[in-house]
């Protein structure tokens, strides 16, 4: 049975503690053929550190929130925020690579998450936010199901394994 779950930010100090963690949730994802998150299976250890640890900088320097759900010590969802620090974008950010493990998805982390995400958003002063998703894939129901609109698909935007091609959709929120 699912304990609570609680969702919090993770800081450049704090990013070694979660990593391993971090990088198992991230090869699970990919590895098993869930949402590709930028990367192609299989995704070693290595790389996944790798990625994890390219977060600290924008950690540091406020162009990126982290947030964790987690049930009790187990961290078992996350989701970033790009905070764009150019002068005509003080209002938007962009939803990247929200991933809740496997075996719990379907049961509401995914909404917390992008809850945290909406109210680190909101504190940050931003208004309007965009986020990629696989076209016509689960992570397209859920956010369109919060609210999210589409803006557009782009056909081929992304390969899998063996070359095949994956449409994106972009989608909107104006909080």
């Amino acid at each position: 049975m699912l304990q609570s779950v609680a969702v919090r930010s993770v800081s450049a100090m704090e990013l070694d503690a979660v990593l391993p963690q971090l990088v198992e949730l991230l090869r699970e994802t990919v590895n098993a053929g869930g949402p590709s998150l930028g990367f192609i299976p299989p995704v070693s250890t290595d790389a996944g550190y790798a990625y994890w640890r390219s977060l600290r900088p924008e950690l540091q320097n406020g162009s990126r929130v982290l947030v964790v759900a987690h049930a009790g010590e187990r961290i078992i969802g996350t989701g970033q925020l790009e905070i764009p620090h150019w002068p005509n974008a003080p209002h938007r950010a962009e939803l990247q690579k929200l991933v809740v493990t496997a075996a719990l998805r379907g049961h509401g982390i995914g909404n917390v998450l992008i809850g945290a995400l909406h109210d680190a958003a909101r504190r940050l002063g931003r208004s309007l936010l965009i986020l990629n998703a696989r076209h016509g894939g689960a992570a397209e129901r859920l956010y369109k199901r919060l609210g999210y609109r589409e803006a557009g698909v782009v056909p081929g935007y992304t390969v899998g394994p063996a070359g095949e091609r994956y449409d994106c959709i972009t989608l909107y929120q104006e909080l």
